[in-house]
């Protein structure tokens, strides 16, 4: 798979978003809550709601794209001798432990703290493989392995990669369990931003109170725009919304990244919009990378070997020399659809732009002190001589 930044063309031809299915019912049926980790990926944080809205209608099933994405773990680096240790942090159901045992591993630790791990330890057994996957119930900072491992693998993304996201568990385990020198798959995260223009889903939401059957509505808008755009929203956009090269906000090296890293995020950005358009806000995507420790950079805080500055526009542009040297899964709005879609922040109000008008400000992305895997967003941006602060919560 090449190597890419989630914006492969430098020309896009804008046009009417093309949807596969409805983007109106999608829209009015997205939820405010009830997403459960353990049927989008298995991790199972102990269920509870979330305040992003995610724009589709069910949860459907795994394409030929994902099931590449799942079996990449199962011959990435793994296969290449019968002696490897493997621990799966939040292994859910047990399939990516399962892939590890199949592609001969000689140990699997597959690690959960939810009561999914019980139905993974049938589904195991199920397999004829209790000899080689051991199911441990519980965190990982409290479950006991008596051994070092040679891989950690594990589905730590979360939406905007860092919402909900395992990767705190993914660095205990690395700091508790990797013998020197040993994987983690995936290895390396960049979370891009961009800005979009997306004027057929502020219409939906918004313009359809100016005029109802009739009947003048536009009272309801100010609460129409509260209910559509305060919380960041889950749903898929194509090239088409984008309006610039992405903007790198972190990049995460899983072999080096601490802790404490994780708790705030802090971007400046500037952009000039390829085009004339309305500018409605933000997307927010990522892609991870699986490589050895050798590829990943060794310091986090300098700017990685992979990505390069794009001196026309400020963003940054994701490379690599040989496209072989690593597999890369992308969720970028160009690139074939996953359950992560992208997130996007919308204004209240858009903002007109001209070609070559340039869009500016900062993001900070925190951990909440209410609870830990909620997220705080504090945006600010400024275009034409205007400026605006936007602070939401994924929660």
């Amino acid at each position: 798979m090449n190597s890419t930044n989630g914006y492969h063309h430098q020309q896009q031809q804008y046009g009417e978003k093309r949807f596969g299915a409805s983007h109106k019912d999608r829209v009015r049926r997205g939820t405010r809550g009830g997403r459960s980790r353990d049927l989008r990926d298995g991790h199972g944080h102990g269920g509870g709601t979330v305040g992003v809205r995610v724009c589709e209608q069910q949860q459907r099933p795994p394409t030929d794209f994902d099931m590449a994405y799942f079996h990449s773990y199962a011959h990435v680096g793994i296969h290449e001798e019968m002696i490897k240790v493997v621990v799966d942090v939040g292994c859910g159901t047990g399939i990516l432990s399962i892939f590890c045992a199949q592609a001969g591993a000689k140990r699997v630790y597959a690690v959960d703290a939810s009561d999914i791990a019980v139905q993974a330890n049938e589904v195991v057994k199920a397999n004829n493989l209790s000899d080689i996957v051991i199911v441990l119930h519980g965190r990982v900072e409290d479950v006991e392995i008596d051994e070092e491992v040679d891989v950690i693998i594990s589905e730590w993304m979360g939406y905007m990669l860092l919402y909900e996201s395992m990767l705190g568990s993914v660095i205990t385990a690395r700091d508790r369990w990797l013998k020197q020198g040993g994987l983690i798959l995936p290895s390396n995260a960049t979370l891009y931003m961009a800005p979009i223009t997306h004027s057929d889903r502020y219409s939906e939401s918004i313009d359809f109170w100016r005029n109802v059957y009739g009947i003048d509505m536009s009272a309801m808008l100010p609460l129409a725009k509260q209910c559509a755009f305060e919380e960041p929203c889950v749903e898929t956009i194509t090239g088409e919304n984008v309006l610039t090269w992405p903007h790198v906000v972190k990049h995460v090296d899983c072999y080096t990244i601490t802790i404490n890293e994780l708790e705030s995020v802090t971007t400046r950005y500037k952009f000039k919009s390829m085009m004339r358009a309305p500018l409605h806000g933000f997307a927010f995507w990522f892609d991870v990378e699986f490589s050895g420790p050798c590829v990943s950079p060794t310091i986090n805080h300098t700017p990685s070997p992979l990505v390069e500055n794009n001196s026309i526009d400020g963003s940054q542009r994701k490379k690599r020399a040989n496209p072989n040297e690593a597999l890369v899964l992308s969720t970028a709005p160009e690139d074939p659809p996953t359950h992560w879609q992208q997130t996007l922040i919308y204004f209240y109000d858009p903002i007109e732009v001209e070609q070559d008008q340039l869009i500016e400000g900062s993001v900070t992305l925190s951990q909440s002190k209410e609870n830990a895997r909620f997220m705080n967003i504090h945006l600010e941006y400024a275009s034409g001589g205007r400026s605006f602060i936007k602070e939401s919560v994924m929660r």
